[in-house]
């Protein structure tokens, strides 16, 4: 893998375009990194996110549509209030991915 700081710039740079309303998949973001076997290289990265209001880190979850309990800027349900204030619904818990999935280009 490449050097640490480069890897992470490269996942915040995708985190930063999700638009309000809409999530990313961990895969989702690590795609559009550069790499998807990323994904749990993602998961380091937004639990260290050093600027959470510029990198909006609570708009990925997995590919299921559920949130992180380990959601490191208050939890589960932080990350749910969080989503739910930006017009993203929840349905038995998760996310609906076909309603509210970020449309990416894949690579």
């Amino acid at each position: 893998m490449e050097n640490q700081e480069n890897t992470f710039s490269k996942i915040y740079e995708v985190v930063r375009r999700i638009p309000r309303g809409r999530v990313a998949s961990y895969g989702q973001v690590a795609a559009l990194a550069g790499n998807r076997r990323w994904a749990r290289v993602v998961g380091y990265a937004l639990h260290v996110n050093p600027d959470p209001e510029g990198i909006p880190c609570y708009r990925v979850v997995t590919k299921d549509g559920r949130v992180s309990e380990a959601f490191a800027f208050g939890g589960g349900n932080r990350q749910i209030e969080l989503l739910q204030a930006d017009g993203v619904e929840f349905t038995d818990g998760r996310v609906d991915m076909k309603r509210f999935q970020w449309e990416t280009p894949w690579i």
